[in-house]
């Protein structure tokens, strides 16, 4: 039988929902803002990005904020971010995060606002709904 290959001109299809699995070796080498970038261009798209290895809390602070500035009602509502395992710097507070006291360590789930809803978290499961336009 022959191999069947898929057409590299062919469009996605357009029925679902896309998810962009982020490997951390893609990461290492990429500056905090390419990251940022390369997330939100993602979202944007309405994709569901999850990163292998979570982001830094600066990253994740930086994302934040410039996610605030791309908002616009017609076109992007923001997005959604959920980490697992649970954040540990507000157990440490302050002090034990300027110490190093959070590893980014974990797996990061980021998608559009609008298209993505957490049903449950705890420390060993992140639930969500991802609905499509």
């Amino acid at each position: 039988m022959p191999e069947v290959t898929p057409d590299e001109t062919e469009e996605p299809p357009t029925d679902g929902v896309q998810i962009d699995m982020i490997s951390s070796s893609r990461m290492e080498n990429l500056a905090s803002m390419e990251k940022i970038r390369l997330i939100l261009d993602g979202v944007r798209e309405g994709n569901i990005v999850i990163l292998e290895e979570g982001l830094s809390p600066d990253e994740e602070s930086r994302l934040i904020e410039v996610t605030m500035t791309e908002i616009s009602p017609d076109e992007f509502n923001g997005i959604e971010i959920e980490t697992y395992p649970q954040s540990t710097a507000n157990k440490t507070g302050l002090f034990g995060r300027l110490i190093g006291g959070e590893s980014p360590q974990k797996l990061t789930v980021i998608g559009p606002a609008d298209q993505i809803e957490t049903l449950h978290k705890d420390e060993n499961l992140i639930s969500a709904f991802i609905s499509h336009e």
